[in-house]
């Protein structure tokens, strides 16, 4: 199943601790994909599967149809060009794909953190907006998205997703992401809410009705 089957399974809305469990696999699997030279472009939770039988607590990355490479054999990062048109999922995508710039690593980390944090609300501030114009409609997102402070999208949150939003934010075109630290400030709101890393996850407990362990 895809996270986005079991998000609407778990009635919309991920723990905080699911959400952080995820959240580690999915970083790694999309800097794994950087470390090829490639960037995914359509992350979204349709695009991260759980495995089944003995692999039920991995987490995949799918649907390489938009991937790009982002530096080509010979190790040379592709240049910024400007005036495209949206690439991804509106909801997901980056401000740099809503105003038509070229996409790179920082873009990619960008769309985990909006997926994440949707995990945990239930929606995002850009969603909702009614129009028949698909152009407009992303137009409209877009607008929202640059509109809506790191502050307001974190707002009862840990910190570490407004430091890893600022930090992405942060990021130049070319620039190679700080991998390290961006996942340490996972690693770290997992550990000062002192969850356990034990691969149960709100739909297995939704699966086996254990109650009282959704937080431990």
């Amino acid at each position: 199943k895809s996270l986005h089957t079991l998000h609407t399974q778990c009635h919309g809305k991920f723990t905080l601790k699911t959400t952080l469990m995820i959240g580690l696999q999915m970083f790694d699997r999309i800097k794994s994909l950087h470390d090829n030279s490639f960037i995914h472009r359509d992350l979204k939770p349709d695009n991260f599967l759980v495995g089944i039988g003995s692999s039920e607590h991995l987490i995949y990355l799918i649907d390489l149809g938009l991937a790009k490479r982002f530096k080509t054999k010979e190790h040379i990062h592709l240049g910024m060009t400007t005036g495209k048109k949206l690439v991804g999922t509106a909801r997901y995508a980056s401000i740099n794909s809503h105003i038509g710039n070229e996409l790179s690593r920082r873009d990619d980390l960008e769309s985990l953190i909006y997926i994440l944090i949707y995990f945990i609300k239930g929606s995002l501030p850009w969603q909702g907006i009614n129009c028949q114009e698909r152009e407009e409609k992303y137009r409209l997102i877009g607008e929202a998205k640059m509109q809506t402070s790191v502050e307001t999208l974190c707002a009862n949150l840990p910190e570490g997703f407004k430091l890893y939003l600022q930090n992405v934010k942060k990021l130049g075109f070319k620039e190679k992401p700080d991998y390290h630290y961006l996942r340490s400030l996972i690693v770290n709101m997992f550990t000062i809410n002192g969850f356990i890393y034990n691969n149960v996850f709100d739909w297995t407990l939704q699966k086996h009705r254990i109650p009282g362990a959704l937080s431990s």
